[in-house]
């Protein structure tokens, strides 16, 4: 995990950001979990799914449902995801990204934020926007 121990800069900020979600897409679960002070991986990449392939393949909330064990199984989908904007907050700390997904944005949006901690200043989330 990337600690600073000043606060860090925006641009700083948006690097692990990108880091992070290049690891993603590319599969590197455990290396993008390692970049960020993490919530529930599971529950980020259950949320970008849902968003994305859920809602592209017009699936129904119960074929929704057996489909969803999918994500876990192949995480090619990853592959075409992509970040957008990023959207600062006025006090500067905290920030959502906006998230496409075949070259649409989806209606999922990842929310990320500084926090200080004993060593310094981290990034941490992702928590999921709808």
């Amino acid at each position: 995990m990337r600690i600073w121990t000043e606060p860090p800069a925006k641009t700083d900020v948006e690097a692990v950001v990108h880091r992070y979600f290049d690891l993603l897409r590319v599969g590197k679960l455990p290396e993008a979990e390692q970049l960020v002070d993490h919530t529930s991986l599971r529950h980020v990449l259950k949320a970008l799914w849902t968003g994305s392939v859920g809602v592209d393949a017009g699936e129904g909330e119960a074929s929704c449902r057996v489909a969803a064990d999918a994500w876990e199984q192949d995480l090619s989908w990853l592959r075409e995801l992509r970040l957008g904007d990023f959207n600062w907050g006025h006090a500067g700390g905290q920030f959502y990204v906006e998230i496409s997904y075949l070259a649409q944005t989806i209606d999922v949006a990842l929310g990320f934020w500084v926090k200080p901690v004993d060593a310094g200043w981290v990034v941490s989330g992702p928590s999921t926007l709808w």
